[in-house]
């Protein structure tokens, strides 16, 4: 019964923590660009006016995708928040995200499908970093379990510095920020057409917009991971490193601009590369 119940509040905490977080972007976003900025609620009400909307479809798989990859985002969170094999999480993560880009292509429009193919790109640059973390936490703790990594004496962060660098480097291709945001951008001036969402209306618009609340908090999550150890106190440190990371995050997002994706790729690889080669060479020298 209690882990029913930890799973319930799962899917509905992780979500509300995402709206919320995106709503305070939203507004410290528009101060520093000089705007009053919407409420703190606006994605809220956001979706809940999306949900009242007609919902058109292209093709019968264009909407089956998206509601398919909301659904692999969910599991993604319960395996990740129960503290299960963050192993499977990512190749979980994967999946959803795949189905979101399956649906870009289901569509036909020229524009969805080249954000489609945009996303793609994403994927081939972050990928690699999130297995060199996963990588890196397994070799700290001899276990891929969230619950063991975040109960070591020492936090992650101790043993892997680089790639903690790393991640906090591909993490503007999940959370779409500049200057990696590729296939669709939040931004309104920065998108004539929204890239692989373009097609998508009403409820199916609404799915999109709750999994990049998910995909929000599950991005930090790694993050946390990296700060949580067996103390009360390492704990709160991580979810305050969380908001700080998100805080950088949003400052480079309004000072940079979008780059090509040919730059975006080979500079996730090589940062990738370099980095997580560098820690898990040192690391080898280490016994844990």
């Amino acid at each position: 019964m209690m882990s029913v119940i930890k799973v319930i509040l799962i899917i509905i905490l992780t979500p509300l923590a995402g709206g919320l977080l995106v709503g305070f972007d939203r507004m410290i976003s528009a101060r520093m660009q000089g705007r009053q900025g919407p409420p703190v609620l606006q994605p809220f009400y956001d979706v809940w006016k999306l949900l009242s909307k007609e919902t058109i479809e292209v093709n019968r798989f264009h909407r089956f995708y998206v509601y398919l990859s909301l659904m692999f985002i969910i599991l993604t969170a319960v395996v990740m928040f129960s503290g299960g094999d963050i192993l499977l999480a990512i190749f979980i993560l994967s999946l959803g995200a795949m189905f979101f880009t399956l649906g870009g292509y289901a569509s036909w429009s020229p524009y969805s499908v080249v954000g489609a193919e945009r996303e793609l790109l994403q994927m081939m640059a972050y990928e690699p970093m999130m297995f060199i973390v996963a990588a890196g936490l397994y070799y700290v703790s001899n276990s891929f379990f969230v619950r063991d990594i975040i109960n070591l004496e020492k936090p992650a962060i101790v043993y892997l510095p680089a790639i903690f660098v790393g991640l906090v480097y591909i993490l503007p291709f999940k959370l779409r920020k500049s200057p990696f945001d590729l296939s669709v951008s939040e931004e309104a001036n920065q998108e004539v057409i929204q890239g692989i969402s373009t097609e998508y209306s009403g409820r199916a618009l609404a799915a999109i917009e709750v999994t990049h609340w998910y995909e929000t908090i599950i991005a930090l999550g790694f993050v946390y991971v990296f700060f949580a150890a067996n103390s009360t106190l390492s704990r709160v440190l991580a979810v305050l490193v969380c908001l700080i990371v998100y805080l950088f995050e949003m400052i480079v997002d309004n000072s940079t601009v979008r780059v090509r994706w040919q730059k975006a790729l080979s500079s996730a690889w090589i940062v990738s590369g370099v980095l997580g080669i560098v820690n898990l060479t040192i690391l080898s020298f280490f016994n844990f």
